[in-house]
């Protein structure tokens, strides 16, 4: 097993501030945090060279309302689950896979494509078609309400925040749709990989100046195509524990379940969904006993969802393109190209 350090309190609040602000320079940092830029650079260094965090450009909001996304379930015959999450982890539509524990589904993928001609070939040639699978369903997101570069880790404290500020607070009008470009694509690619490349590094890797790239990031950040994220294996979050709940509310209750669920510190996303029930919501929690009473604590809430299923990831192989071993630290890229 690889040897991993004990997080400090500066690493988790590093860690949150990069949640915050991906792309923060180590000096901006560094008044804030209490410490210089050079121990900044160092802490990061440590955490990504040990797989713990790492910043990555992912698809944005625009995105989820210009494309396609949809969470697949998927059966396999008995003894097959790892070779087979091995095998769509090299998907590049799929840009997470989890194992799940027996029940509903031995996997769970998030799926993120173009259009739905495009989703239908993914799901009834590529993955339909393997042979370890044994059976595929399909739940469109009609809503993503919230998702994982939303959630934070609530390290920092409340003067520490102000001194930041919240990029983006406030109301924003959504910016005018960009469909990427072969340049745009080569910088996505790059910063899929590493979120934290600088200006000259990406002007490099794609053969056109620090100018130009500093404005198609800006372009590509400003239409809420791409987002800047930073995750975290559980080490940091000490929330080792993913479930899925699957549910029902009438319609009309949809909006008010996304402003309870979305507030609640171990929420990591909630949607809307086609199928059987119409909505998918997931939580980081500290162990299995949490699962009840979350569900027990959402359904005071909201007295008229019913949770219809509970799918417990049991270990994330991939992560919004981000290889995983199996204590969820980084351990390579498999990079997504759903633009």
């Amino acid at each position: 097993m690889r040897e991993t350090s004990i997080p400090s309190e500066l690493d988790l609040a590093l860690v949150h501030a990069l949640q915050l602000q991906p792309r923060a320079s180590w000096s901006e940092l560094a008044p804030l945090l209490g410490v210089t830029a050079s121990t900044l650079a160092r802490r990061w260094e440590r955490l990504t060279a040990e797989g713990l965090a790492w910043v990555y450009a992912a698809p944005g909001r625009a995105f989820s309302r210009t494309r396609c996304a949809a969470f697949v379930l998927l059966r396999c015959h008995p003894g097959a689950r790892l070779r087979l999450a091995e095998q769509v982890s090299a998907f590049e539509e799929v840009v997470t896979v989890e194992l799940t524990a027996p029940g509903t589904a031995d996997l769970l993928l998030d799926v993120l494509v173009p259009d739905v001609a495009l989703l239908t070939h993914s799901l009834t040639e590529r993955l339909a078609g393997l042979p370890e699978v044994s059976a595929v369903e399909c739940l469109f997101a009609t809503s993503l309400y919230t998702e994982g570069s939303r959630w934070r880790l609530h390290s920092l404290d409340t003067a520490q925040l102000s001194a930041l500020g919240l990029p983006g607070a406030g109301a924003r009008a959504a910016g005018s749709s960009v469909e990427p470009d072969r340049l745009d694509r080569a910088l996505l690619d790059a910063l899929v990989r590493d979120g934290r490349l600088g200006l000259a590094a990406l002007a490099e890797r794609t053969g056109t100046s620090a100018a130009t790239v500093r404005r198609r990031v800006h372009r590509l950040t400003d239409s809420e195509m791409i987002v800047f994220r930073c995750d975290m294996a559980p080490h940091l979050t000490g929330l080792p524990v993913s479930v899925t709940f699957r549910g029902q509310v009438p319609t009309r209750d949809l909006n008010t379940l996304h402003r309870t669920l979305a507030t609640l510190p171990e929420c990591r996303l909630v949607a809307a969904v086609t199928g059987t029930t119409n909505v998918l919501a997931t939580f980081w929690l500290r162990g299995i006993g949490e699962i009840q009473r979350r569900e027990t604590a959402m359904c005071a809430r909201l007295p008229s969802l019913t949770v219809v299923d509970r799918i417990v990831g049991v270990r994330t192989v991939k992560r919004m393109g981000h290889l995983l071993d199996g204590d969820g630290r980084r351990t390579g890229t498999q990079p997504i190209r759903p633009w």
